[in-house]
């Protein structure tokens, strides 16, 4: 069975910077593309950042700049690096396939504030 373990989440103040990981069971993190979610209070999640087998990248504006997706094939993991936070950068973040997502892990809550 697949699991999805998001770490290393925590209250960090603006212009901070915190990684989060993502550790991937399972067969799914061979070939797939992999991304970091967000889901902030009364909000949709959404996609925040991709990075294909291959290392390419994506980034979605409001954090483009700022984050950094990378990952360790070796590790099946997944990693996010969070510089410059921002208050609105408040949320639960959660990795997960993309496309075609699969159950969701707990997440990790990143809290922006001074």
């Amino acid at each position: 069975q697949v699991q999805l373990v998001e770490s290393g989440g925590g209250l960090v103040q603006p212009g901070g910077s915190l990684r989060l990981s993502c550790a991937v069971s399972g067969s799914i993190f061979n070939v797939y593309a992999m991304g970091w979610y967000r889901q902030a209070a009364g909000k949709q999640r959404e996609l925040v950042a991709r990075i294909t087998y291959g290392g390419s990248t994506y980034y979605a504006d409001s954090v483009k700049g700022r984050f950094t997706i990378s990952r360790d094939n070796a590790k099946n993991t997944v990693y996010l690096q969070l510089n410059s936070p921002k208050p609105e950068d408040t949320a639960v973040y959660y990795c997960n396939r993309v496309p075609n997502v699969i159950s969701w892990g707990q997440g990790t809550q990143v809290t922006v504030s001074s």
